[in-house]
């Protein structure tokens, strides 16, 4: 279960693509100045992941994301953390333990500090990034990157997408964003597949369906292949991952939620 914080973005993650392209920082986000509508601080989501055999689902790990309010160089910011793990019964076979932060304005949602701090199977990676929204630099412990304004970390972008209203959008739009990701710049994008009923783990919901650009690497194959749902309410929580990947099939499913922003609204029947 590598990248197993990645996966459960939904919207992020590693490699090098094929069909993604390095853009140049003169591209201009379409959503720059977009508010928090969505999430609060407090709020708590946790998924678990389930290898999909036929008609069983067999669980392997799980991440939880949390949202403080705190202070960074005297600006208000979201600190999102997102820590994930394999279950033990699966530690021998390729223990995980990561964590992510993101450090995001509140004002604008453009992250300011974003932490990688991953353990995959011994293989350990720590990257600390510190944004300049006013150069639109990004310096890592690498170097320093010329980004886009408007650029978006692994962890922002999940609660930069909760906030878009899909309602602008027909059956088949493309909503395109910037990414910094190993001292790279994506131009990425999630597909609009409109609205329908999913059932869960939790329940069954009505949900915003849509399909990120994957980039492609060790864990996918790149391009349109992985399904999420959020809920349709004003919280558009993350309710369901489906993804191929190298090795089979997974399911991301939420299992458990605190302090949610509003009602969920879009619960029809909670198993």
């Amino acid at each position: 279960m590598k990248y197993l914080l990645l996966l459960l973005c939904g919207l992020t993650f590693t490699g090098a693509p094929a069909e993604v392209k390095r853009v140049a920082p003169t591209y201009q986000d379409d959503f720059c100045g977009i508010r928090n509508t969505s999430f609060k601080p407090g709020e708590s989501i946790t998924f678990k992941v389930y290898y999909n055999l036929g008609k069983m689902y067999v669980g392997a790990g799980e991440a939880t994301f949390t949202c403080k309010l705190e202070k960074y160089n005297n600006r208000d910011v979201y600190h999102v953390i997102g820590d994930g793990k394999t279950f033990r019964a699966y530690d021998w076979i390729f223990k995980v333990r990561d964590r992510y932060e993101s450090y995001i304005d509140t004002a604008t949602l453009k992250p300011l500090r974003f932490i990688r701090n991953v353990n995959e199977g011994g293989y350990k990676i720590y990257n600390n990034v510190a944004f300049d929204t006013e150069k639109n630099t990004a310096t890592s412990t690498t170097g320093t990157f010329n980004v886009p304004n408007c650029v978006q970390d692994v962890i922002s972008s999940i609660y930069y997408a909760r906030n878009i209203d899909f309602n602008k959008y027909k059956v088949g739009d493309k909503i395109p964003f910037n990414m910094f990701l190993d001292d790279e710049v994506y131009n990425i994008y999630i597909r609009y597949l409109g609205k329908e009923e999913v059932n869960t783990k939790f329940g069954k919901f009505r949900a915003i369906k849509f399909k990120p650009l994957l980039i492609k690497g060790t864990m996918f194959t790149g391009g349109e292949q992985m399904n999420v749902w959020v809920s349709d309410d004003a919280n558009k929580v993350p309710l369901r991952i489906e993804s191929p990947i190298s090795v089979g099939n997974i399911v991301v499913d939420m299992v458990a939620y605190a302090n949610l922003r509003y009602g969920f609204s879009s619960l029809i029947k909670a198993k």
